[in-house]
């Protein structure tokens, strides 16, 4: 058996969404175990990452539709900041 880790989150009727796809053979059977930190077990560092990971989610579907500028653009007024 092979793992794959990967996070998700349980909405409100129990169901999970996984933060990613995963890439396998599609209609597959697969085990699930859930791991459900305690509220300690959560620190700062991971609500960053957290944060870091939307942000990058973000860029990369901008990226992919083409909601994207020049990087010449992004220079534009930089010495006067």
């Amino acid at each position: 058996m092979k793992a794959i880790k990967v996070m998700a989150t349980i909405n409100e009727e129990g169901q999970i969404t996984l933060d990613r796809p995963i890439i396998t053979d599609k209609n597959s059977r697969v085990e699930v175990i859930v791991l459900i930190p305690e509220a300690e077990e959560i620190n700062e560092d991971d609500r960053y990452k957290e944060e870091i990971i939307a942000d990058f989610r973000q860029a990369w579907q901008e990226a992919m539709t083409g909601q994207t500028i020049p990087v010449a653009q992004l220079w534009e007024g930089i010495d006067n900041v």
